[in-house]
């Protein structure tokens, strides 16, 4: 059951992630202006989509924390990086990021590092 409660918190943080960049790159760039800056960042706050992220961070705090009573910190951390993998996977299909030969070698350092850290236990 602790490895789902990982996976529960892998996935409410990356859906989270991607929620907001799809409707931030919907609403457009940060206005200059200090007052246009507070309006615009309100007018998203109360986005319903954006709204849905931040309750998914929160249902992610409590995956977390039920992790928390299975493993030790020191092994179940270096699995969050997965949501590192899955963020920039889906960031290439879903809004066409760039992918670059330094960003894969990153990624395999993460996914090794995933590997090494979760045998050492």
């Amino acid at each position: 059951m602790g490895y789902f409660y990982i996976f529960g918190t892998i996935f409410f943080t990356v859906y989270g992630q991607i929620i907001l960049k799809w409707r931030i790159n919907d609403a457009g760039i940060l206005p200059d202006l200090f007052y246009d800056k507070i309006v615009f960042l309100v007018k998203l706050l109360f986005d319903p989509w954006i709204f849905s992220g931040f309750l998914a961070a929160f249902i992610a705090s409590f995956f977390w924390m039920a992790a928390m009573t299975k493993f030790d910190i020191s092994y179940a951390y270096p699995f969050m990086s997965a949501a590192f993998v899955l963020v920039l996977i889906l960031s290439v299909f879903l809004f066409q990021e760039p992918v670059s030969w330094q960003k894969i070698i990153g990624l395999l350092l993460i996914v090794s590092g995933i590997v090494i850290t979760s045998r050492s236990c």
